[in-house]
């Protein structure tokens, strides 16, 4: 929504223009395209369009995708969520590209925005590449309770009424070797300083800082840059869409882990297209737990 959007993937909303969307699913109701027939599903990662129907052509829209409902038991949204780029694959390509868990290493992982739909899928990722602790950083009790309760988080922190830093320190009592980082800002400063020595930000989002006119990665205050250098602690910037060629085997486990019940999905679901605009002030307020969507018409 800016004149300058800070990347080169993706360009400002334009005056006039229909928004398109990073992904969406869809039927078929009409093609002149043999590839496609009427009552197909399918879904793309770019310039879905904001609209009940839309026209798409081999040049604005494509390429699209047929997808297999069949695999989800017809729960298609799940394309959006877990089986999606911009949450199923930024996170498990962010945890084992950026994340460096070895089984049996004993290593503890910290997520942020942990109910998100990044946060909650990166920390369950986390337990099942082989981090003995997980534990997640939010903003409610109702966001806590779903962690520990029904994503098998050992432990969740509330932000807003507890104390991160000593809650951190009773929790990970020997420290943190994977922070999957959703937030920035202070939040992000302390988990930082509990970080052991050689370990691993991932750094996926820094939401504390997006209204603030700074580069990306934000720059950090001087005492926790020294931190992360003494301690050789990474912190690269991260982009899913650089790692294209991973995107195939990451689909492919997340399909397997889906369909054998080893990662719970959790989406919000606001109805109708007019109701775009408050799902989005919503999310960025924190009302979503897992996945942020809006159903925009029924077939």
């Amino acid at each position: 929504m800016n004149p300058e959007t800070g990347v080169t993937y993706i360009g400002p909303f334009q005056i006039g223009d229909c928004i398109g969307g990073f992904g969406g699913v869809g039927l078929v109701v009409k093609s002149a395209n043999s590839a496609f027939q009427e009552g197909d599903v399918v879904s793309a990662v770019f310039n879905w369009q904001w609209t009940k129907f839309f026209l798409g052509t081999p040049g604005e829209l494509f390429p699209l995708q047929k997808i297999d409902s069949s695999l989800v038991n017809g729960h298609i949204s799940l394309y959006l969520s877990i089986l999606s780029m911009t949450s199923g694959l930024t996170s498990y390509i962010g945890v084992k590209e950026k994340g460096h868990i070895t089984q049996g290493a004993n290593q503890t992982m910290v997520v942020s925005g942990a109910a998100g739909a990044c946060g909650s899928l990166a920390g369950q990722i986390g337990k099942l590449e082989g981090c003995s602790r997980v534990v997640g950083i939010c903003g409610s009790e109702e966001k806590c309770s779903f962690l520990t309760e029904e994503l098998s988080f050992d432990s969740a922190i509330n932000y807003k009424t507890q104390d991160v830093s000593s809650e951190l320190q009773k929790l990970c009592p020997s420290g943190v070797d994977v922070y999957f980082d959703n937030v920035g800002g202070d939040l992000s400063n302390t988990v930082i300083k509990q970080m052991n020595t050689n370990s691993h930000v991932i750094l996926c989002g820094q939401i504390a800082v997006y209204n603030k006119d700074v580069p990306y990665p934000p720059p950090i205050p001087d005492d926790i840059q020294r931190m992360i250098t003494d301690k050789n602690i990474t912190r690269d910037r991260y982009l899913v869409l650089n790692y294209q060629d991973k995107f195939e085997s990451g689909m492919k486990q997340l399909v397997e882990w889906t369909v054998q019940g080893k990662i719970k999905v959790r989406e919000t679901i606001e109805e109708g297209l007019e109701n775009a605009g408050k799902a989005f002030v919503s999310m960025m307020k924190g009302g979503n737990i897992g996945k942020q969507l809006v159903r925009v018409a029924y077939s």
